[in-house]
């Protein structure tokens, strides 16, 4: 059986959940060598319960204060509390979680959620968190960056048919509004990196269980926002074909599980959408699947900016949602034995 609450390593340092520092790889290989053999823990080839941890998004640039996107919440240090239960999770559980899939946000400047991709009459920028909806787009509030455009190969008449058809498409797909974003998440900046505390607890599991991080990338289409790692919120252009496909081999890969895992940032984004397309997925063709998907609702927190934006309660509905559909909402501090529904085979 699990040993519930596997104690915690020395070298973990909760205070430092929300700091930028080097993580001790070698170091780190041989506790986790040592670790295994303290503890009894198994490679992971072995579990005859398989569990898959889905950590969404634990980047710099949303787990760390001062960052671009920081998930701040309604407490103002949300994401690093976050961070901190989330990695006691994983050193608690390490004998149990079979696989950690973390996605990451894939961002370049030149992107149609960012400030220079857009336009005013005046040839000046939105402001980050700017909603632009299908009449700002109708009314010329707001238009493509020709130069922008030039940059990708795209002629200017078609991308700017290309904003109305994309903002209609959110419309009809009940997203969010289209939203300017703060550039965040460059690929190849600190920002873009795995928060090092939980980039630390995912090594160590690596290293302990013999267990690879399936890593998934996301979001680097210039011509559409991608909050779920399963697939961009518009997949087509104004002539029907394909800008971009769905994740289908990870939700495939993702129904082999017997336990099924959420949790990162921001719950009212990223994590919500991924959720929901999951979801939308499970509903359509393996229903009994939604209730092996545990979210740990500690362990995520929704995007709050002071006197500009609450996502609380539109996070809140979400999760609200996926539990009627008969996922588990749960804590990082419950043990996993206790979670309705869960029989561990070891």
């Amino acid at each position: 059986m699990h040993t519930i609450n596997l104690p915690l390593p020395d070298f973990f340092n909760e205070s430092k959940s929300g700091e930028i520092w080097k993580v001790d790889y070698e170091h780190r290989a041989k506790d986790a060598f040592d670790w295994a053999k303290k503890f009894g823990i198994k490679p992971s080839s072995e579990d005859k319960t398989k569990i898959c941890l889905l950590a969404v998004d634990m980047q710099n640039t949303f787990c760390i204060p001062g960052f671009e996107l920081f998930v701040g919440g309604r407490s103002g240090n949300a994401a690093v509390e976050d961070t901190r239960r989330f990695c006691n999770f994983i050193y608690k559980n390490l004998d149990v979680i079979t696989e950690i899939i973390p996605t990451m946000d894939t961002h370049s400047p030149l992107q149609i959620f960012h400030p220079i991709f857009l336009v005013n009459e005046k040839g000046e920028h939105p402001n980050p968190y700017t909603l632009i909806s299908v009449e700002d787009v109708e009314r010329g509030t707001w238009k493509i960056n020709g130069e922008a455009c030039r940059n990708l190969g795209v002629e200017f008449a078609k991308a700017e048919n290309y904003l109305l058809h994309y903002t209609k498409k959110l419309k009809e797909g009940n997203k969010y509004n289209l939203t300017i974003w703060p550039y965040h998440a460059m690929l190849g900046g600190i920002g873009y990196a795995l928060v090092p505390a939980f980039e630390e607890a995912v090594f160590f599991h690596s290293a302990a269980r013999y267990s690879q991080p399936n890593f998934q990338l996301k979001g680097n289409n210039p011509f559409t926002e991608h909050y779920s790692i399963f697939g961009p919120e518009v997949r087509e252009g104004i002539d029907g074909k394909k800008i971009a496909d769905k994740n289908s081999k990870l939700i495939e890969r993702l129904s082999g599980y017997d336990i099924i895992i959420i949790a990162g940032q921001a719950k009212s984004h990223c994590v919500a959408w991924t959720i929901d397309d999951l979801l939308h997925d499970f509903l359509l063709y393996k229903k009994h699947l939604t209730s092996k998907v545990y979210l740990l609702e500690d362990c995520t927190s929704p995007v709050v900016v002071p006197g500009v934006i609450d996502y609380t309660d539109d996070a809140n509905k979400s999760f609200q949602k996926f539990a009627d559909a008969g996922m588990h909402i749960v804590k990082s501090t419950m043990p996993i034995e206790s979670w309705e529904g869960v029989k561990l085979i070891k």
